[in-house]
């Protein structure tokens, strides 16, 4: 049994790789005591290091780790999805008492998430579910997150997530998902809601490029354009800002350099696959997950390029350009209302 004498931290994190020790960063700058654990003696110099504006200090025994945490002991893992996170789960189990909480904040499968939370629901543990979106700097500086699980252990945390959420308006950018696996299936539609609006801004890209001929400047001054109206996101700021950088290898413009397969985690094949089982049509997030597949089979798609594809230019208008934000706008909003349908579908069969 742990020794609730030597507990002085309020919360403990598993894994200090960048985005577990940039939320502990976070964390400890909003006033709240925290430590970290890692088996890697590297990892744990780095925490320590860059933590020494609070005197943050991390564990390389699990045990000691545990001892270390105030009771009701909440525990943040914050390692690769799959196998490792039952791993750390076994790990800690015996380690814990009923009560305590411990919140997987990877890319967890929700059903990986709904199989763990029932296993220690049944050992009076509560297990959350917490999507966390915007990166490493989000972690840093304030993420949005998804927790879902049990809502009588959101009251334990729910001040310190709000406190280190991203805020817009002065509102937090985190709430209580739902019970079970919640947080991570939100979590998951967002990613596939997130693939399409990639692909649109693809799409767009191509349309300027190889359909009007336009060079970098006069697409980022488009995108620049239509991110000071009501485009304006992160994935269109960061679309803009990549056409002004310039590749330190060859001086050209990176865009230009940037190979055109790309490679994905899963969330949005996730989302397409899930939407199929439960019978709720999301055509924009398929096509976008479909499109990336493509994107892979290059040599395929040269060849056909090279035997059929067009030639032509588009004989532009006066106000093409403001046609081409306004389908943008419009498919981007039937992204989003497919996701949402897809949660609203979700909820009933899953009973979030």
């Amino acid at each position: 049994m742990n020794n609730d004498n030597k507990a002085q931290f309020a919360f403990g994190m598993v894994g200090l790789g960048t985005m577990g020790r940039n939320l502990l960063l976070n964390m400890a700058d909003n006033g709240y005591a925290v430590t970290g654990y890692d088996k890697s003696e590297k990892m744990l110099q780095i925490f320590e290091e860059e933590g020494k504006k609070h005197n943050l200090k991390g564990f390389a025994d699990i045990n000691q780790f545990v001892d270390s945490l105030q009771s009701p002991k909440t525990i943040i893992l914050l390692v690769p999805a799959g196998a490792i996170v039952d791993s750390v789960i076994l790990e800690l189990q015996p380690l814990l008492a009923k009560g305590d909480i411990i919140i997987d904040s990877g890319n967890s499968h929700f059903t990986d998430t709904s199989r763990r939370y029932l296993e220690l629901k049944d050992k009076g543990i509560h297990f959350f579910g917490m999507g966390i979106s915007g990166g490493e700097e989000g972690a840093r500086f304030g993420p949005s997150m998804m927790p879902g699980g049990d809502k009588e252990a959101y009251a334990v945390v729910k001040d310190m997530l709000e406190a280190v959420s991203a805020k817009v308006n002065g509102d937090p950018c985190v709430t209580y998902i739902g019970a079970g696996a919640s947080g991570h299936f939100v979590k998951m539609t967002h990613n596939g809601i997130e693939y399409a609006i990639m692909q649109l801004l693809a799409e767009a890209y191509e349309i300027m490029k190889n359909g009007l001929d336009y060079d970098n400047d006069q697409i980022q001054q488009v995108f620049d354009k239509w991110n000071n109206g009501r485009l304006k996101s992160f994935l269109m700021e960061i679309t803009k800002d990549v056409f002004l950088f310039k590749d330190v290898k060859t001086g050209n413009l990176l865009v230009d350099e940037i190979k055109d397969e790309a490679k994905s985690k899963g969330t949005g094949k996730w989302t397409s696959q899930v939407a199929m089982d439960v019978e709720m049509p999301i055509p924009t997030i398929d096509a976008a997950v479909s499109t990336r597949n493509l994107s892979k089979l290059k040599k395929l798609r040269v060849e056909l390029n090279e035997a059929f594809g067009a030639t032509e230019k588009i004989d532009a208008t006066e106000g093409f350009i403001d046609d081409l934000e306004e389908a943008f706008y419009f498919a981007m909003a039937n992204a989003y209302a497919q996701g949402m349908h897809l949660l609203w579908k979700a909820s009933i069969d899953y009973e979030y």
